[in-house]
């Protein structure tokens, strides 16, 4: 889980940071995390675009970023580990993908009791993640971090 939370500090959407990761057979088969199309200015870049509900609808969301990300294989019987419990949405295209456990770190979203019902008639397990040891989610509860941890620090190394 202490990765899927590094994974969503280089998120790019201002409203919501979230990340997942992939492990199938004990090693870590992808990455993914909230931001704009490649290619498309972020929400860093030039702010979210909300939709009627206030929501960022520029970003795609970590989990379908995830399952672009991956090939099936390498889906097969794995583990999606992810910082928010996924929406609707993300439930559906994760239920298609192959994957066999969901684990979430924070509640989120609505229609928990349609996701579960979807989940397990497709016997894939959701599972909410209670640390025992504390989980820095800083980089990831703080909505105004505008910083991007995939840009190197300025360094003189002359």
């Amino acid at each position: 889980m202490r990765m899927a939370v590094a994974v969503a500090s280089r998120a790019t959407c201002r409203r919501r940071k979230v990340g997942s990761v992939l492990v199938q057979n004990g090693s870590v088969r992808g990455t993914g995390y909230n931001g704009a199309p490649a290619g498309v200015p972020d929400c860093l870049e030039v702010d979210c675009m909300t939709d009627e509900q206030g929501r960022c609808s520029r970003a795609i969301h970590a989990e379908i970023n995830l399952i672009l990300q991956t090939t099936p294989s390498e889906r097969e019987n794995a583990t999606v580990f992810v910082t928010d419990r996924p929406c609707w949405e993300c439930g559906k295209a994760l239920a298609n993908s192959g994957i066999r456990r969901i684990v979430y770190l924070r509640p989120h979203g609505r229609n928990l009791d349609r996701l579960q019902a979807m989940l397990a008639a497709k016997e894939i397990a959701l599972e909410h993640y209670m640390p025992q040891l504390s989980v820095d989610l800083e980089p990831v509860m703080d909505p105004t971090a505008t910083e991007r941890v995939d840009q190197p620090a300025n360094s003189n190394n002359s």
